[in-house]
């Protein structure tokens, strides 16, 4: 199975592909779709989309994990990230791959086997599952790596298997 973990945002949205196979994983890409605070925001949703699009046609990806909204604070910012996430999974649309939503706790809890670890367990447990010599860079990205890290735990149990299918 080859999945795309994406943390969604504005500014920075990070992605990973990861190949699950054998109960083992093997990273393919990481990195993060940039954009610019000077850029006009409707650019920004282009510049996302279209990058975002490439990769999913780049891969034969199966499915999406992407991470789970909630704000609590500036509802600013939660408006723009929620309309970069809206490209993004219409690229998915588009690209027809099915995307599943997780919150922190539920990827925290599959990679590190603990809901209330800190984020640089995470990452480390990340950079050990895909054999990486250091935690990728950007932060985003290695989100986005224990993203797809998540819905491949998830969709390879016979559980999650069959919450995802109903």
């Amino acid at each position: 199975m080859i999945v795309l973990g994406i943390d969604p945002g504005y500014a920075i949205v990070g992605c990973g592909v990861v190949e699950y196979k054998d109960n083992k994983f093997r990273m393919l890409e990481y990195g993060a779709i940039l954009t610019e605070a000077h850029t006009p925001f409707n650019e920004r949703l282009e510049k996302i989309y279209d990058e975002a699009d490439a990769l999913m046609k780049k891969y034969p990806i199966e499915a999406i994990g992407m991470e789970k909204l909630f704000f609590n604070t500036n509802q600013k910012t939660a408006i723009d990230v929620a309309q970069a996430r809206g490209v993004l999974v219409l690229a998915a649309q588009k690209n027809h791959i099915p995307v599943y939503e997780y919150t922190p706790l539920q990827v925290k809890q599959s990679v590190v086997g603990y809901g209330r670890a800190e984020k640089k367990q995470v990452q480390e447990m990340t950079r050990i599952m895909l054999n990486l010599e250091k935690i990728p860079k950007p932060d985003d990205a290695a989100d986005a790596l224990a993203m797809a890290i998540c819905h491949c735990h998830c969709a390879g149990s016979r559980m999650g298997a069959l919450r995802l299918k109903g």
